[in-house]
């Protein structure tokens, strides 16, 4: 996975809360880093992802998570972390994901989320509306 696979990234600097004892990014947060960034690629799209499943009633549901950690990430290090929507099937998203040192291409984390579009009432899949796969698969610039 590289630098120029992604279009949008969205930047984070490390905070001394999020270190562990050997001074590196404990590793529950990088997918709080992943979720965050996922927002904020929805956003630059202009997408409300929770006022849009507020009002329909479907919302999606996380059923994978993967992280692969590669390098040590320290404090207050600036990152730039990348987002691309890999999948779209006909009722779940895959999204890849990628940790770089700001303006720097070596990979430090990489991961996948899985989401799986979900009524909220049965919580059973329901197809992703095609609006949403046009939003998600055109070629729309994206920087956070």
């Amino acid at each position: 996975m590289t630098r120029d696979q992604f279009r949008f990234f969205h930047p984070f600097r490390v905070r001394y809360s999020e270190i562990d004892g050997q001074g590196v990014l404990f590793n529950a947060h990088y997918l709080t880093y992943y979720d965050t960034a996922i927002t904020e690629f929805f956003r630059a799209l202009g997408y409300d992802q929770f006022a849009d499943a507020q009002k329909s009633g479907v919302d999606f549901h996380v059923v994978k998570a993967v992280v692969e950690y590669k390098a040590p990430i320290r404090f207050d290090w600036d990152l730039d972390v990348g987002v691309r929507v890999a999948r779209i099937g006909n009722s779940s998203l895959a999204f890849e994901l990628a940790i770089f040192r700001k303006g720097e291409n070596d990979l430090l984390a990489s991961g996948e989320i899985v989401w799986v579009n979900t009524d909220q009432t049965t919580h059973r899949p329901v197809p992703i509306p095609a609006a949403t796969r046009h939003m998600l698969g055109g070629d729309v610039p994206l920087t956070a």
